[in-house]
């Protein structure tokens, strides 16, 4: 596996086990599926999960791959998972999603 590849395949791995560490235990990694991608975690209620570890951050390219693995999945929701720089821990690093999301978010969280 390249460098690239297994920094990916780790930071996958810490979302889902941070993940399941909050309650979600049907959480898993998803296999590559190419142009039909449906994002890198499963077992998220309607929701896509695309995880990043890059060097630089490119938000609007996060956002819309999240958005375009949604929509591949068929579910409500997309985000990205960025890796923030200097920590190893999940519940520190970046959730990024487009306002129309958000908005979608925040409407389902006041229905429940």
């Amino acid at each position: 596996m390249n460098r690239s590849k297994a920094k990916g395949t780790g930071a996958e791995s810490a979302v889902a086990d941070y993940l399941r560490s909050q309650g979600w235990s049907q959480v898993e990694r998803r296999a590559l599926a190419g142009a039909q991608d449906k994002g890198d975690i499963a077992g998220v209620p309607d929701t896509v999960i695309e995880v990043k570890n890059h060097a630089t951050i490119k938000l609007a390219e996060f956002v819309d791959e999240a958005n375009v693995e949604r929509d591949n999945a068929g579910v409500e929701y997309g985000v990205a998972w960025i890796k923030r720089r200097g920590t190893t821990d999940p519940g520190k690093w970046y959730v990024a999603m487009d306002g129309a999301t958000f908005c979608r978010l925040l409407v389902a969280a006041e229905l429940s």
